[in-house]
């Protein structure tokens, strides 16, 4: 369904039992809420949880801002590298501001926050700008940003940056299956069929590659996040791959250092995915953070 969230028009999934304690899953860059799997979502409802999903903003059936233009990713990452200001048409903040945005809309007052690399990036602005809306955080494969961290390898950087071979709907599924291979999970690989089921799904339900290079743009612009973890105060689980080829589990160490009582579950044989065998593992993660803090949100 559609709403309204801080002024935009966004997209929304909203599982299991409206008077159940809210899950609220912030997805990564580029990806669509369907990238959170269904067997994860009803491992949650299971659990009693109300979960809530959405598409970000300028991705999936959310509102876009193609009137933005397309960035030059390597431009801005030259301007990062130089310690410059690079400038984006939204921030990470804003698209926290529509997370929080997408509670106001469903009337709800705290929720559990779960983000996914990108998704982990906005939860940490999330977090830190309004603790009375987090009862509990979830931080999944992601980075504070700090700019000491060990980077992705070249290699993964070249497929994350490289383009479909042609246009129409199988090159773009083909480039889709050809990134998620790249920095999936070695000690969990994809079924070769539902891995390119997955990518069909999400370039037949909405294809926007621009959408994804403004949110990488974001990402890029937003720095690092380190002085906003002291303000973090929900009691946090900070989950990564032990293999993990985009973000390095160095990030997750750091993470875990700045922010207060944090604990790590680091998954030897993960990589930057979400593997069905591990499914069950990262629910009860969610579940046992959440009664840290009080099952009720």
């Amino acid at each position: 369904m559609q709403i309204q969230a801080n002024g935009l028009r966004i997209e929304v999934d909203d599982q299991g039992p409206t008077d159940g304690p809210v899950v609220l899953l912030i997805m990564g860059l580029g990806m669509q809420l369907i990238a959170w799997p269904q067997a994860l979502v009803q491992a949650l409802t299971r659990r009693g949880f109300r979960v809530v999903r959405f598409d970000n903003r300028d991705i999936g059936l959310s509102q876009g801002f193609d009137h933005a233009g397309v960035p030059h990713i390597a431009a801005a990452g030259l301007r990062h590298w130089l310690h410059l200001p690079v400038r984006s048409p939204y921030s990470l903040a804003d698209m926290a501001r529509d997370a929080l945005g997408v509670l106001d809309a469903l009337s709800i007052g705290r929720a559990h926050v779960c983000g996914a690399s990108m998704g982990g990036m906005i939860a940490q602005h999330l977090a830190a700008s309004t603790p009375e809306r987090v009862a509990s955080l979830t931080l999944m494969m992601t980075s504070s940003g700090a700019r000491a961290l060990p980077k992705p390898s070249w290699a993964v950087q070249c497929k994350l940056l490289s383009r479909p071979r042609g246009p129409g709907r199988d090159a773009a599924v083909d480039w889709v299956v050809h990134v998620l291979r790249a920095i999936g999970s070695p000690g969990y690989p994809a079924d070769p069929i539902a891995l390119r089921a997955l990518a069909l799904e999400s370039v037949q339900r909405a294809w926007h590659p621009a959408g994804s290079a403004r949110q990488l743009l974001a990402i890029v612009a937003d720095g690092d996040r380190t002085p906003l973890l002291v303000h973090i105060t929900a009691p946090t689980h900070i989950v990564h791959g032990a293999d993990d080829p985009l973000l390095p589990p160095a990030c997750a160490r750091q993470l875990a250092q700045h922010i207060a009582g944090a604990q790590t579950d680091v998954i030897p044989g993960m990589g930057h995915d979400l593997p069905g065998a591990l499914l069950e593992r990262l629910a009860e993660g969610i579940a046992q953070t959440a009664a840290r803090a009080g099952m009720s949100a």
